[in-house]
């Protein structure tokens, strides 16, 4: 690349630096941080303790920073949700598609969550992870146990991904990145 093209390149991140914030939930084990993982860092690990409390990671793609929010899972931490969901691009509601005993707490709790005013009109992304796991639901299937029909006072997108294998990260990060806001 010559300096020509590496000054405008330069002169183009100065213009359309763009910056969101996300916060991603769901219940313990659904796979939150290491859907932070395999989006900052192509990776996946196999061992991966509880998030207790939450982490923040900002990943950088292109010119776009993402600053995400990963919150703990476990009922305790639940009732914080909400306060880092308010000012946020989108919320990021990861649920295990392979474990079906647990959708129904998983639909209550999103469908609670998304009752609070201060969270009204925040685009919604449902992933449904685990898809490599046998047993796990297709996307129809999840869309129908987790009602995203009802959900109608915002944007809300469905994405079955796996992790694991990689699968649909793409256009999840495709997503986020058309759900930035450009800093002006």
């Amino acid at each position: 690349m010559g300096l020509w093209e590496a000054f405008l390149n330069w002169l183009r991140s100065l213009f359309f630096k763009q910056e969101m914030e996300l916060s991603l939930i769901g219940l313990q084990n659904a796979g939150k941080t290491s859907l932070v993982n395999v989006v900052a860092t192509g990776g996946y690990s196999e061992d991966m303790i509880p998030t207790v409390g939450f982490n923040m990671r900002k990943v950088t793609k292109g010119n776009v920073t993402i600053k995400l929010w990963d919150l703990g899972g476990q009922p305790r931490f639940r009732s914080m949700w909400e306060r880092y969901c308010r000012a946020v691009s989108a919320i990021v509601y990861v649920v295990d598609a392979a474990d079906q005993d647990n959708l129904s707490i998983s639909k209550s709790e999103l469908h609670d969550l998304l009752s609070k005013p201060s969270l009204s009109g925040i685009p919604l992304l449902v992933l449904g992870n685990k898809i490599d796991k046998e047993g796990a639901l297709s996307k129809q299937a999840l869309t129908d146990q987790m009602d995203l029909k009802s959900i109608t006072d915002r944007e809300v997108c469905c994405y079955m991904i796996s992790c694991k294998n990689s699968t649909n990260i793409d256009s999840v990060i495709d997503w986020l990145i058309k759900h930035s806001k450009s800093k002006s």
